[in-house]
């Protein structure tokens, strides 16, 4: 299921596109504290934002670069700002799409497929896997926690992934060095547990401890 991240200050707006978006069988979060939407993002972890320009405390041109900074999930405006200046301000800050208001609700939800089936159903492979508020993103193999950016090895990124692709099930050892002997190094036990305990502790250094378990004579997951 897509999860949509509403930034509306206009409760009224913001409930009738949840609703209309439950009818399409997306989860819809809005956002609350409008000091602090970097915080609702990471823990919304969103497949699309949208967005009013015109928000307490910072406008959406604001919130929108911020997001750009971590994460390149589609964003769409909707505003009545829809003049020339504020619709080329809205592209610039890293906007995808600006949706006029009013607008019509049928209109609002054929976008937003347009621009999931964009982002997501053409690529290949799930851009974003999550678990317990962090994010690994496969397009640039960095894992985006509440705390910040975790940078990634090759070989680490191929661990994690693997683990995160089989959450909650056991991945052996000999599959994780499979995956591994996908890099072009060579790969053997050692080259492994060094490579598990460099990302345990990258992982517990951003706030996520115990983040992969071990099953002794089974191998490692993420439950």
């Amino acid at each position: 299921m897509y999860r949509l991240f509403v930034v509306e200050d206009d409760r009224g707006i913001a409930e009738a596109i949840r609703n209309q978006a439950k009818l399409w069988g997306y989860e819809v979060i809005i956002a609350d504290d409008f000091r602090n939407i970097m915080a609702e993002f990471a823990k919304a972890q969103p497949h699309l934002v949208l967005m009013d320009i015109s928000l307490p405390y910072f406008n959406g041109y604001h919130w929108c670069s911020e997001i750009r900074r971590v994460s390149k999930v589609p964003v769409i405006f909707i505003s009545s700002a829809s003049d020339n200046m504020n619709i080329v301000m809205a592209m610039n800050m890293g906007a995808d799409e600006f949706i006029a208001k009013p607008f019509d609700q049928s209109v609002l939800i054929a976008k937003v497929q347009a621009m999931l089936r964009r982002a997501y159903d053409f690529a290949s492979s799930v851009p974003v896997i999550e678990h317990r508020g962090a994010i690994l993103n496969t397009g640039d193999h960095t894992l985006i926690c509440p705390d910040g950016k975790i940078e990634l090895s090759k070989n680490e990124y191929r661990i994690l992934l693997c683990l995160m692709e089989n959450k909650g099930r056991v991945v052996s050892r000999e599959k994780l060095m499979e995956r591994l002997w996908e890099t072009d190094s060579f790969v053997d036990e050692n080259t492994l547990t060094v490579n598990v305990n460099r990302l345990r502790k990258k992982l517990d250094s951003a706030g996520l401890a115990n983040f992969i378990a071990t099953r002794f004579g089974e191998g490692y997951l993420i439950e």
